[in-house]
């Protein structure tokens, strides 16, 4: 996807809701002196090319009781099967994030387990018969950084200045 040309106002906008998603319009119309209708106008653009891809409350996977989380590297015996192992890791709940990668493995997942037990009950029942040649597993004691990508230095279109 092309990259999209983004306008101060977009770019404030932006800020403003990845500040606190539940921020109402018309503040944001406030803070960015334009009307509440043209809050939405842009939000429902920023939505429709993709830029925004929704709202979501966020749980905390430590206090509902999964008290692990690993990422693992995962090597396919047969590459070919990118889609159909995509498919069936979409159908374990305790993978919450999977990513094409280059380097010494085909796939990388994330994972949250209830503790190392159902960590080791994930690896060997769920991932190795989707036809793994290996996997590596590296548990996470702590996120030192968990964030979203700050809305600083985003390219703004060549009509706006900063």
């Amino acid at each position: 996807m092309a990259n999209q040309r983004l306008d101060k106002l977009d770019k404030q906008i932006l800020r403003l809701i990845a500040d606190d998603a539940r921020i109402p319009f018309l503040e944001v119309a406030r803070a960015c002196n334009v009307s509440g209708a043209a809050i939405h106008q842009r939000i429902q653009k920023l939505t429709n090319i993709g830029i925004l891809k929704g709202s979501q409350f966020i749980i905390d996977p430590e206090k509902i009781g999964y008290e692990t989380c690993a990422y693992i590297g995962l090597n396919l015996r047969n590459p070919e099967h990118f889609d159909e192992v995509v498919e069936k890791l979409k159908g374990i709940p305790e993978v919450v994030e999977c990513h094409y990668t280059t380097g010494d493995f085909d796939m990388f997942i994330k994972i949250y387990a209830v503790n190392n037990h159902h960590l080791l009950n994930i690896i060997h029942d769920k991932l190795q018969p989707l036809g793994l040649a290996r996997s590596e597993t590296i548990i996470s004691f702590n996120s030192a950084i968990d964030r979203q990508l700050p809305i600083m230095d985003i390219p703004i279109s060549d009509d706006d200045e900063e």
